[in-house]
């Protein structure tokens, strides 16, 4: 089974800059799980959401790809049935004339 969580959109604390480590910025997330589904065992996409934004919201990170690194363990320990994960993280303010964004593709 594949869950889609797409354009998932709230602010946070996140860059190197100064002036990022001081006033919250406009993230969006897309996460793509793969797991495996038996017998009604389901990830609940609304508790997946919950525990993204949490986490962005709690750890601060600095790097965006420090960011996806962390996400991963934190969603495979409290959804253990996850096989595969793809987070996408976008900064869709930080430039003027683009998103910019980082993904990674895991495999459990």
């Amino acid at each position: 089974m594949k869950i889609l969580i797409e354009k998932l959109t709230f602010d946070t604390i996140i860059g190197i800059l100064d002036h990022e480590r001081t006033t919250p910025q406009r993230v969006q997330i897309d996460c793509s799980i793969d797991y495996s589904y038996t017998n009604n065992d389901f990830v609940n996409y609304a508790d997946v959401t919950q525990m993204i934004e949490k986490t962005m919201q709690t750890e601060q990170f600095g790097l965006i790809e420090t960011a996806l690194e962390s996400l991963s363990v934190v969603l495979k320990n409290y959804f253990p049935p996850i096989q595969a994960l793809t987070l996408t993280l976008r900064k869709p303010d930080i430039l003027p004339n683009c998103t910019v964004g980082v993904q990674k593709n895991f495999i459990f």
